[in-house]
């Protein structure tokens, strides 16, 4: 089954396959699994189907392991940015991102040929085309889905990438909405390199993540449900998601909020259990700068400038800030206990 929004993709990509050729495809800063994929999906698409010549880029780090892993074993031809890429490149096609999103590069003053996300944005996209679907599951399945409707070869590598792009962003399938998300997955997972996906999957991890681990278990607070964590100073802002997924599995967690402080930010996710509520609305909520955050359904992140030179107190009032808004937010009055439920001696307040 082809969606609306890869039927759209194709149609606009055949329309102007000569003048947006070379074409410039950049992901978020901290570009993760599924915009890895989705961009390598859309160079394929482009160039097979309709002899269009690209460059992935990206700026910012690929910071988790997984995620550094992936982009090592399947060698897959993603750059840093280049101030001389934008000037070379007339066209620049978004992938898991948006013009008004903090968390990318792209010029202000530019205009986007194409954007292709799964995000819910405060304001409208601006771009020649616009292909968002929200509840798709991962940016990666309109790409997929588009590879799959015109019948195109997906190369082993490509192949691994969409589908470790699919379940990591759709928590191994747990959050596809609709049926078409599994059908992709599964017309996608045949052509994988089964042994480079499991070792996608399971890295080698740094010292410095498993500290980092330790400062999320020795930090987290629980409360009704709630569970957040300060992680502090982090080596990349992709330790803020994943520690903010770990929490979420612990007993009886209903939602977990994860910080971290990065290049005089801070970052921050929040992970739902369950589709009751739009994690994407509750974040804005509690942001000052509501565009700074963004999400959907149990998935939401942003980050907000605290300051390069932020005095230690700075950092704190801004983390307590953002929590006692939450407890406001889902009405988790004051007065509740509260406990660390990682500790030896376990504490109440």
């Amino acid at each position: 089954m082809v969606t609306k929004s890869a039927r759209k993709l194709i149609e606009f990509l055949d329309k102007h396959r000569e003048e947006i050729s070379p074409l410039l495809i950049m992901t978020h800063d901290y570009p993760d699994p599924d915009a890895i994929a989705s961009a390598l999906g859309l160079k394929h698409l482009a160039k097979k189907a309709f002899n269009i010549r690209s460059k992935i880029v990206y700026q910012g780090t690929i910071g988790r392991m997984e995620n550094r892993t992936m982009v090592e074993i399947l060698k897959l031809p993603i750059q840093k940015l280049k101030s001389e890429d934008l000037e070379s490149h007339e066209h620049i096609a978004l992938v898991d991102t948006q013009p008004a999103f903090e968390n990318n590069s792209f010029p202000g003053d530019r205009k986007a040929t194409l954007i292709i996300d799964q995000h819910h944005s405060e304001i409208k996209p601006v771009a020649e085309c616009v292909v968002i679907d929200t509840d798709c599951g991962a940016t990666a399945v309109i790409v997929a889905q588009a590879l799959l409707q015109l019948k195109l070869d997906i190369p082993t590598t490509l192949a691994t990438a969409l589908a470790y792009g699919i379940i990591s962003d759709t928590m191994n399938l747990y959050r596809a909405n609709r049926p078409e998300i599994i059908q992709t997955y599964l017309k996608v997972i045949p052509h994988c390199d089964m042994k480079a996906l499991a070792h996608i999957q399971n890295p080698v991890r740094s010292r410095r993540f498993f500290i980092t681990l330790r400062a999320g278990l020795q930090n987290a607070i629980a409360n009704k449900g709630l569970i957040t964590a300060h992680l502090g100073e982090v080596e990349n802002p992709d330790l803020v998601s994943q520690v903010a997924d770990f929490l979420l599995t612990y007993r009886q967690m209903r939602k977990s909020l994860c910080t971290g402080r990065f290049n005089g930010r801070l970052h921050v996710s929040l992970r739902l259990d369950r589709t009751t509520t739009n994690a994407g609305n509750i974040l804005r909520d509690i942001f000052d700068n509501r565009s700074d955050a963004g999400g959907h359904s149990v998935i939401a992140g942003g980050s907000f400038e605290v300051g390069q030179n932020a005095s230690p107190e700075d950092w704190e009032n801004a983390e307590e800030t953002l929590i006692k808004r939450l407890y406001k937010r889902l009405r988790i009055p004051a007065k509740e206990v509260t406990y660390y439920p990682f500790r030896k001696s376990v504490s109440k307040s």
